[in-house]
């Protein structure tokens, strides 16, 4: 190679055309930007019952209203409450747990029949039986949502665990590291992304859960404002509330893929 050749500058990179991050941005939003102005229009032209689905500035109207007014602000406070209080529960028990099954072919023989038994029967089933031992207060709540979110996380941890590249742990080994230090150094960075997709399908789970909880015997709540609109035929307010509930679970979903892109650097997170 010449040196002329090592001298001379590369061109600079061409720029992005304005076509082609149209066609980006239209490939991922298109199918959406086309349902919203599909439901607007029917609504308007009377394709549809604007009684059953209203137009979406009625829709937008109402969630405005209800914000405004401070009524839907303490909606989302009391569910928030309701849903973060059952899931930091869950992540308390679930990975824990989750790592010592993963690790621990004993434990996870002795707890894996009742865990399969008990993650088998759902939630909802389970409510009633909550309602008895714990009243209509938030702690019968509470614990449903804890109990249906608590089975994704600790299954993908220990699933996060079992999929460690046994290779890693041996070269750790041969280099002398004890087994605590193959846990901090190997094991648990490596579960580290599978545990995320149990903390998003966890948080996912609880938003859903708390609906069905703010259904029965809820005066306050997210879910209730659903129910109590629409026994009252509010159908603007009852759209609104299901859109705040969710725009509640995208945002927890970013917060999540957020956090995982800040301790998973070197795994790839693109949802």
């Amino acid at each position: 190679m010449s040196i002329e050749t090592l001298d001379t500058p590369r061109p600079p990179a061409r720029p992005v055309p304005a076509r082609d991050a149209a066609a980006r941005f239209l490939s991922r939003w298109g199918l959406v930007i086309g349902f919203v102005i599909l439901w607007q229009v029917a609504g308007r032209a009377g394709w549809v019952s604007p009684a059953v689905f209203p137009p979406l500035d009625k829709i937008a109207v109402a969630l405005w209203q209800g914000l405004s007014s401070g009524a839907l602000i303490d909606d989302i406070a009391i569910s928030l409450q309701r849903a973060g209080t059952a899931f930091l529960a869950a992540v308390a028990l679930g990975i824990p747990l989750g790592l010592a099954m993963g690790q621990l072919p004993a434990v996870e023989r002795a707890l894996d029949p009742l865990l399969q038994f008990f993650r088998q029967t759902s939630a909802l089933a389970l409510y009633p039986v909550f309602i008895l031992l714990l009243g209509l207060g938030e702690a019968s709540k509470v614990f449903v949502i804890f109990w249906a979110t608590l089975f994704p996380i600790l299954l993908a941890t220990i699933g996060g665990v079992k999929e460690v590249d046994r290779k890693l742990i041996e070269m750790a080994r041969s280099y002398g590291a004890n087994h605590l230090q193959v846990f901090r150094r190997v094991i648990l960075p490596a579960s580290i992304p599978a545990i995320f997709v149990g903390l998003r399908l966890s948080a996912t789970t609880a938003l859903l859960l708390l609906i069905a909880a703010e259904m029965i015997g809820a005066n306050k709540g997210v879910g209730f404002q659903v129910m109590n609109a629409q026994y009252n035929f509010q159908i603007p307010l009852m759209f609104a509330a299901i859109f705040l509930l969710a725009f509640l679970g995208l945002a927890a979903n970013g917060v999540l893929v957020a956090l995982q892109r800040r301790l998973c650097r070197w795994s790839a997170t693109d949802r």
